[in-house]
């Protein structure tokens, strides 16, 4: 896997043995979700861990830490992208044109937008707030930057991804890259 290859490379976070397929089974159990191929590889190949978190990140430890992390803290990671969004309905005016007429009352607008975002695929975090889709049976899907409604590519897959955000060099993409189809929703803020 070129993604795992590259972070070990890059040697900026302990990288501990890959989760085992019995642990891979619980995760998903107990979250909720199945990861996407790509992202299961990466994971398979190596658990990264211990890199020091973000400004401003409401977690201490970026890198989710599937193995033995705080199932509190890892639930807060996989919820940050629905609450931002919410946050964003209630403090920013924030309405996706999917879920019809914005009611006038605040409190019926944020249970209408949490009834709606119940359906929208569900991501699964990388690093501090970057983001792939779950989903058995897919691979390839860049990694988004994720907070509140303010969704940016951050990589073009896993690999991509790694270099832009651990190599020092900057983000950058391929002029010849083409963005693949994206998942309902949140590739609409792109």
């Amino acid at each position: 896997m070129r993604a795992a290859r590259r972070l070990a490379e890059l040697d900026c976070c302990e990288i501990e043995p890959g989760l085992s397929p019995a642990e891979f089974n619980r995760i998903e159990r107990d979250f909720g979700f199945e990861f996407a191929d790509d992202h299961r590889a990466f994971l398979a190949a190596g658990l990264p861990l211990r890199q020091e978190p973000e400004p401003g990140a409401t977690w201490t430890k970026p890198w989710p830490d599937w193995r033995a992390g705080d199932p509190d803290q890892l639930r807060e990671q996989l919820a940050w992208p629905i609450d931002g969004t919410l946050f964003d309905v209630e403090h920013n005016a924030f309405w996706h044109n999917t879920w019809g007429d914005r009611p006038d009352d605040l409190t019926a607008a944020l249970a209408v937008a949490r009834s709606q975002l119940t359906q929208v695929p569900t991501l699964i975090p990388i690093y501090g707030h970057r983001y792939v889709p779950a989903g058995r049976g897919t691979h390839g899907h860049p990694v988004l930057s994720v907070y509140q409604t303010d969704i940016i590519f951050y990589g073009t897959d896993l690999a991509d991804y790694i270099t832009n955000e651990f190599s020092g060099t900057g983000w950058s993409t391929s002029e010849d890259w083409i963005t693949p189809p994206l998942v309902s929703f949140w590739g609409d803020f792109l």
